[in-house]
């Protein structure tokens, strides 16, 4: 098994990819090799690699076909379970096969619909699938769910804004908000990060730095964004990554600990690189869906 996760295309260079993990089990891994001839595994990421540019959409549809093969009778336990102690919520629809979730985009609900078994997110219906399957999990994690489903409302965050207003915390994300524009990272002059690879940092997560700007950063001035700045800190420029790079990118075995943190970079780990790739593969899926005109330059 190859342990470099990039699949390149002779004639065409590095191809689109999407990774793969689950649990092990000798007849399941049969089954995903069958399925996926091409598939290489990497033990950088802990992960198998499928190539082509239709991968995502091929790997969705095993993970269907595993879910329903996991248990023959779970999804009419789930079916059962729903028709007696049903969720009754304008965010949450039923289907012939399970649920689709549609709520305002909100973190903690992306971080909770992952945590449920099979769930998957459908980028055309812009919605998260559910299987009946998956309905306990599902119900347990449902009150987190719909609570910040409701902060995400456009009136619940219009009503925070205006109470926000002329305090310090409104100030304190201007501030933050008008930094990240700028496109910098203090970090101190005798430890500079390696430029042109992806590594974590606190305020700005997974980022390439690109190069040191030589310009020595002025502790007073920023103390509230970047506490750890001094005197003998430089600014450096970054860029956000791009998918083929997280891919490229070699995982920390072990989270930054307090002399990283303080320094302000460190190696992303496994968890980090992969939420950077998820933001990644929505970027660069909103830039291939953008139309052609809008991604031609002006001469």
């Amino acid at each position: 098994m190859s342990e470099d996760p990039a699949i390149d295309d002779e004639d065409h260079g590095p191809a689109t990819v999407e990774t793969v993990s689950f649990p092990f089990d000798r007849m399941t891994v049969q089954r995903f090799r069958e399925t996926f001839p091409q598939a290489r595994w990497s033990d950088s990421l802990g992960a198998w690699i499928v190539p082509g540019k239709t991968a995502q959409r091929r790997v969705a549809l095993w993970r269907a076909k595993e879910a329903a093969r996991t248990d023959l009778f779970a999804t009419e336990k789930g079916r059962d379970a729903f028709q007696w102690e049903p969720i009754l919520s304008p965010y949450l629809e039923v289907s012939d096969w399970g649920f689709c979730i549609r709520t305002p985009y909100s973190r903690t609900v992306v971080e909770e619909l992952r945590q449920i078994p099979y769930s998957r997110w459908n980028g055309e219906q812009r919605v998260w699938e559910v299987p009946f399957a998956s309905y306990d999990e599902l119900q347990a994690r449902w009150q987190a769910i719909e609570e910040a489903a409701i902060r995400a409302e456009p009136e619940e965050r219009r009503k925070r804004a205006e109470a926000r207003k002329g305090s310090e915390e409104e100030a304190q994300s201007r501030r933050r908000t008008a930094e990240r524009r700028r496109r910098r990272l203090p970090v101190p002059s005798d430890a500079l990060p390696p430029f042109e690879r992806p590594v974590g940092t606190a305020a700005h997560g997974v980022v390439v730095v690109c190069e040191m700007s030589g310009e020595l950063v002025e502790p007073d001035e920023l103390a509230s964004l970047y506490p750890g700045a001094s005197h003998d800190h430089v600014w450096c420029t970054w860029r956000l990554p791009t998918l083929e790079e997280l891919v490229h990118t070699w995982p920390s075995k072990h989270p930054a600990d307090t002399d990283a943190k303080t320094r302000g970079w460190w190696q992303p780990t496994m968890e980090e690189l992969r939420e950077a790739r998820r933001a990644a593969k929505t970027r660069e899926r909103g830039r291939d869906l953008a139309p052609t005109e809008d991604r031609v330059q002006p001469e």
